[in-house]
């Protein structure tokens, strides 16, 4: 039987089970972050050496990403899914068990490593059981997956900190893990596989090891650091552009390359992925900075921030089904441009945020952006999969998102340090036309009673709440001319984009 033709037993239990071990790992990306200070005081270590927490697993999760399609066409899609999710929850019991910030650290890049096939392997096992006219449904969901998790992330992870220990944020995947390889193991076992053993390509896997790592910690670091000015980043930034011009230059004249360059020859792939990654690095730029203006501008708790930011995953979780199952009889471009056309518009909005912005206002712009988010994932994903064999679903899947993570990894790093530049160049100009001498700020002291220590201080905290705010104005201006700009791009694309394989 060829695999790609096989039907599991209960069609929603495999969706079940595949979109599970999908929640589970996009939901961990984000589910550690707000919980740091709390594992740096439990571990007795500096808030500087927590981030290491984050930056072990992001760095092995993009090093795992491009493997995966060797990786699945020498064991098999479905051997390397299960495994993977044992790995992934053995790996976060670990984590929840570490005595020390070095062993959690290592524990945690493991879990990275061992997460990096998830998604491009959901993916493609979704797409290899669904029937050709509902494949659309499938990545539809997988998308919905990927916008609700890293929502909930924060959330549940101040609560579980909160309300019990850090440790139980690693804790919850054990059950989640075992329940979602048991339900795809039952489902999928009947399913044949062709597997193909080509010589391993140390050479191009050590490129991309050094590359990929290099350039991960570069990112992860860069701010903290302050980039450039940094002997560390400078090396990291020489390694891993010298290191991967090499890894593309080995891979292209590989005769068994580890990872299948070859796909960018194929006009959709390219389009939609370059697409995919700018859009998406675009969106979690949005996703980063609006909970950190809620909290450090506005007052929000954390979890108050979270609940502001909720409402986009409201239409994605509501009508993502319908949009699978009716954008076959759409063109595809035609969703990509609304998607783009919403988000930008949702930027524009907040652009006209001000200091008395009140909750609901936020949460409605949210809603609003939530159409453009179910319009992204879907389309996006079914043109730059469009031309592709079934052999190459597994490539491309990894390939595509192993961009799109390091498209994200950009955004925050880019974010942050735009923000704050931002931030600096609106003060220095306050300062410049807002001094003790100038007439409206003497009356306005005045009214507050007097040149004292007390009102001075009030009237620098105001002054800085204004910096931030004009840069936040700053920030959504333009990403929302970011968007704008990419509706160019997908047009690049062409139909047909439904196909059997």
């Amino acid at each position: 039987m060829n695999g790609y033709q096989f039907r599991p037993p209960s069609l929603g239990l495999a969706t079940l089970g595949l979109s599970l071990a999908t929640f589970m790992q996009v939901l961990d990306t984000t589910i550690a972050n707000v919980a740091l200070p709390t594992i740096a005081g439990n571990l007795g270590v500096s808030s500087d050496q927590s981030t290491w927490v984050i930056t072990s697993f992001a760095v092995c999760n993009a090093i795992a990403l491009p493997l995966t399609g060797w990786v699945s066409r020498t064991i098999g899609e479905t051997r390397l899914f299960l495994g993977s999710v044992i790995m992934f929850a053995i790996t976060s019991f670990l984590c929840g068990m570490a005595q020390s910030m070095n062993e959690l650290i290592l524990f945690r890049a493991l879990q990275g490593f061992f997460s990096g096939p998830l998604f491009p392997m959901s993916q493609t096992l979704m797409m290899a059981i669904f029937p050709r006219e509902k494949r659309g449904l499938a990545l539809a969901l997988i998308g919905m997956v990927t916008v609700v998790a890293p929502i909930v992330g924060p959330i549940t992870g101040g609560w579980i900190t909160d309300s019990y220990s850090w440790r139980w944020i690693f804790y919850i995947n054990v059950p989640i893990g075992i329940f979602a390889a048991l339900v795809v193991f039952m489902q999928m076992r009947g399913r044949q596989e062709d597997k193909v053993r080509n010589p391993i390509d140390f050479g191009g896997l050590a490129l991309l090891v050094i590359g990929v790592g290099a350039l991960q910690i570069m990112l992860d670091k860069g701010n903290d650091l302050d980039w450039f000015s940094s002997h560390f980043i400078v090396s990291l930034g020489l390694l891993s552009l010298v290191t991967l011009i090499a890894f593309v230059i080995w891979e292209l004249t590989s005769e068994h390359p580890i990872v299948n360059l070859g796909l960018f020859r194929d006009r959709n792939f390219t389009t939609g992925t370059i697409a995919l990654v700018l859009g998406y690095g675009a969106f979690f730029a949005i996703a980063l900075i609006l909970p950190q203006w809620l909290q450090i501008n506005m007052g929000y708790t954390a979890v108050w921030a979270g609940l502001a930011a909720a409402p986009m995953g409201v239409i994605p979780l509501l009508t993502s089904s319908l949009i699978g199952k009716y954008s076959h009889k759409v063109d595809l471009r035609l969703l990509v441009t609304g998607s783009f056309v919403v988000i930008g518009a949702s930027c524009f909005m907040r652009a006209g945020f001000n200091l008395q912005v009140d909750f609901a206002s936020i949460a409605l712009v949210q809603l609003f952006m939530g159409i453009g988010v179910v319009l992204f994932f879907m389309p996006l994903t079914t043109i730059l999969l469009s031309n592709l064999e079934h052999h190459e679903i597994a490539d491309g899947s990894g390939l595509a998102t192993f961009l799109r993570v390091l498209g994200g990894s950009f955004a925050s790093s880019l974010s942050i340090w735009l923000w704050d530049r931002r931030e600096i160049f609106h003060r220095a100009q306050l300062n410049d036309n807002i001094s003790v001498m100038n007439e409206n700020a003497q009356h306005y002291l005045q009214q507050l009673g007097g040149f004292t220590q007390r009102n001075l201080a009030q009237v620098e905290g105001l002054l800085q709440q204004q910096a931030v705010m004009m840069s936040t104005i700053d920030y959504f201006t333009l990403l929302g001319w970011m968007f704008v700009g990419l509706i160019v791009i997908i047009w690049f694309a062409k139909p047909p984009f439904f196909r059997a394989h």
